[in-house]
């Protein structure tokens, strides 16, 4: 029942509110103590009777509306010439037909922000969210009718969801490119440097995030050409690099992003770490640019034994070992480098390595965490994985380029782009083929790396050919928990993710084998792979990965979702060391963002942060997202990250990171009164549960305070 101020909006004595202050009613109870839901529901028809509608505009039909778009430059012809007209009727009429709604305020204002086609002035909109859905459809399914119509079916329902790169871009004239973003190595030689400079500036330009590996660069002080004390190590690169992504800053839409990994043996990595004080001398200050820091094992043993950690000059080591320090397994050589009097040392105390980790990150939320031999024992392929990407998820082999003079290529390496998209697991479960919804998700994100070719950065170009790597990523675990009635981080919760990660993780392979047969190729270096040899699979045939509780069973029992046996993951072996794999990577976990809010998700897997979140949204200020699902009877349901705490989302992490091939950007969540000693025992505990990477550590004061938290400005969009 609504209250007294919402039943007479619109009479004499009470004027109507107008959207954003039926939205702001979200953050005031009623007069029964009960949240205002039906407010939120009502901002977002009001956001369209006064502003959409009056602002969209209008053509007679179908044919005038796209001829006039693709004639004015708008939509890309090319795309809709691959379908005869009367299919390009049927699938508007059956997107149309679906009858979509925004179900909040922030969903439909988000995408009219920030998605849909405008004039070029910016005020008038050109498109509907069925316009967007059926455009990227098209472009997607390259001429393929019965393909377009199933990629518009999955976006439209809510099952699959691009990312925005793919979702804001497809189909239109004038655009950027359909990938996230990028991961690029650099090497110690100035040829190297001056490349990734030019390719981050080249990769920002095209919208894309960009991840830096420095651990190869020579540390401060480190002879060049013999000569003492020469190298400046890896902080003067690091601000060149802040200020390139300060220039791309992409027509003024949105700073360039980057990041910058460095393993936690590298000399240089006090400094690195001392950039984001609060009082860093403005010297070294790095303000913009994200870090992240590569741990082996051997790390949490020293620490373990309150011993003296080593750091190992990378030019000495690549000196020694004729291979980059990137591509040693530092807790296998740790010992061995020690001992060896050729490569130049120093030596920091383990544990006060980890407690300024700790206060870093207390600080400024940074470094990130990749966990270097987990990432590696759970890599299905060949090579070394030595960093990760602006928000932790992206973990794939990428190889060394070596240039010339000139600055051209000596041999093309391959470096790393992010083909992202995410399933609504909610809406995935409600669907009426599970096994169908994964498939044409991961053909979706195939066709985006098909179609992404980046002549600028040959190294992605390559990359990007020879693997066809994608990220299938998921989001509303905490929503779809909830309406269903079970506690995230409960044991139940725990099961859920596991054989619901599990079904995926077979249906995803099923796909890219599928491809594979299709196209008579896999990716590059499959042989090579624990996937030709079957070893990769022995996991899921020696057991069972079904629910392991009465209410998991039953749930999936209740929405028909058949999973995967022992037998059938016997027979999909088979079937992959026969006829391969198309794809080199298939899933990853990003923190989505946006995406969430349009398509009504919590994001990612995480829990909500608050019950009704508050976003700042440019000119207009705080903006009320109510979380999905939630009514006045199930709040028990939607405790937040900061009341689970660390050990619930890590234990649910882990159950999901069992059958995720690269990472899942997970963030830590504290109380106010959380110590360093706190993060420290939550960064063990996520090592000793095998999660891969840790994404940003927050504490509950930030969200006390109201302010926003920027994600990952690639991957939360």
């Amino acid at each position: 029942m609504l209250d007294h101020g919402l039943k007479d909006r619109g009479t004499k004595d009470a004027p109507a509110l107008d959207h954003h202050a039926l939205n702001a009613m979200l953050n005031l109870y009623d007069d029964q103590g009960r949240i205002r839901f039906e407010a939120d529901r009502m901002a977002a028809r009001q956001y369209f009777l006064s502003h959409v509608n009056q602002n969209t505009v209008f053509f007679h039909s179908l044919d005038e509306k796209l001829g006039y778009l693709v004639e004015e430059g708008y939509y890309e012809a090319a795309v809709l010439d691959q379908y005869p007209r009367d299919f390009l009727h049927r699938i508007w009429n059956a997107a149309y037909a679906r009858k979509f709604r925004f179900p909040t305020f922030l969903g439909a204002f988000k995408y009219y922000t920030s998605y849909t086609l405008k004039t070029r002035d910016g005020q008038r909109y050109l498109e509907r969210y069925e316009d967007r859905v059926v455009m990227v459809a098209l472009a997607l399914a390259r001429g393929d009718q019965a393909q377009a119509m199933a990629f518009m079916e999955e976006i439209i329902s809510g099952r699959f969801q691009p990312a925005t790169p793919t979702f804001l871009n497809a189909g239109k004239q004038s655009r950027g490119e359909l990938i996230s973003c990028f991961l690029l190595r650099v090497e110690d030689n100035m040829e190297s440097i001056g490349r990734a400079i030019n390719s981050s500036l080249q990769l920002s330009k095209r919208g894309g995030g960009v991840a830096l590996m420095l651990t190869n660069i020579r540390e401060h002080g480190a002879p060049i050409k013999g000569i003492e004390n020469q190298s400046s190590g890896v902080i003067p690169v690091m601000k060149l690099l802040e200020d390139s992504f300060s220039y791309a800053n992409q027509l003024g839409a949105r700073q360039g992003a980057g990041a910058v990994y460095l393993n936690a043996h590298h000399p240089d990595i006090l400094r690195f770490l001392d950039t984001k004080r609060e009082n860093a001398d403005e010297k070294i200050r790095i303000k913009t640019l994200s870090l992240g820091v590569v741990i082996p094992d051997v790390t949490f043993e020293l620490a373990k034994r309150n011993a003296d950690m080593y750091l190992f000059s990378p030019h000495d080591v690549e000196r020694v070992y004729g291979v980059p320090f990137s591509e040693i397994p530092v807790s296998e050589k740790y010992d061995e480098m020690v001992g060896d009097k050729r490569i130049r040392k120093k030596k920091i105390n383990a544990r006060e390595f980890f407690q300024t980790l700790a206060e870093i990150q207390f600080e400024s939320g940074y470094p990130y965490i990749m966990f270097e031999d987990t990432v590696n024992r759970a890599n299905p392929i060949d090579g070394r994985i030595a960093m990760s990407n602006l928000c932790s998820e992206i973990l794939q082999v990428n190889e060394a380029s070596e240039y010339n003079e000139d600055l051209s290529y000596a041999r093309l390496g391959t470096d790393i782009s992010c083909n992202l998209g995410s399933l609504n697991i909610a809406a995935t479960m409600d669907g009426p083929d599970f096994g169908a919804t994964v498939e044409q998700a991961i053909r979706a994100l195939t066709a985006v790396s098909e179609m992404s070719s980046i002549e600028s950065v040959p190294s992605i170009r390559r990359g990007n050919d020879e693997a066809h790597a994608v990220g299938l990523g998921q989001m509303n675990l905490h929503g779809f928990l909830a309406r269903e009635r079970i506690h995230y981080g409960s044991a139940e919760g725990v099961d859920f993710t596991r054989a619901y990660f599990a079904a995926v993780a077979y249906h995803a392979l099923r796909a890219s084998n599928a491809l594979a047969r299709e196209t008579g190729r896999s990716f590059a270096g499959f042989e090579r792979s624990k996937y030709a040899d079957g070893s990769f699979f022995e996991k899921y045939t020696a057991r069972d990965w079904l629910p392991e509780t009465d209410t998991v069973q039953a749930l999936f029992a209740r929405f028909g979702v058949e999973l995967p046996t022992r037998a059938d993951w016997a027979a999909l072996k088979d079937a992959v060391m026969k006829d391969g794999l198309y794809n080199r990577n298939l899933q990853a976990v990003p923190p989505t963002g946006s995406i969430s809010y349009i398509n009504n998700s919590t994001s990612s897997i995480h829990p909500i942060v608050s019950k009704v979140e508050i976003r700042k949204e440019g000119k207009i200020g705080r903006v009320y997202y109510p979380a999905p699902f939630m009514t006045n009877d199930n709040l028990e349901y939607y405790r937040d990250a900061y009341e689970i705490g660390p050990e619930a989302l890590i234990e649910t992490y882990a159950a999901a990171t069992e059958h995720v091939d690269q990472g899942l950007s997970l963030t830590l969540f504290f109380p106010a009164e959380a110590t360093t000693r706190d993060i420290n025992r939550a960064q063990i505990l996520a090592w000793k549960k095998g999660i891969k990477t840790i994404y940003y550590v927050r504490l509950r004061q930030t969200a006390l305070e109201g302010t926003e938290v920027q994600g990952c400005v690639s991957c939360t969009l």
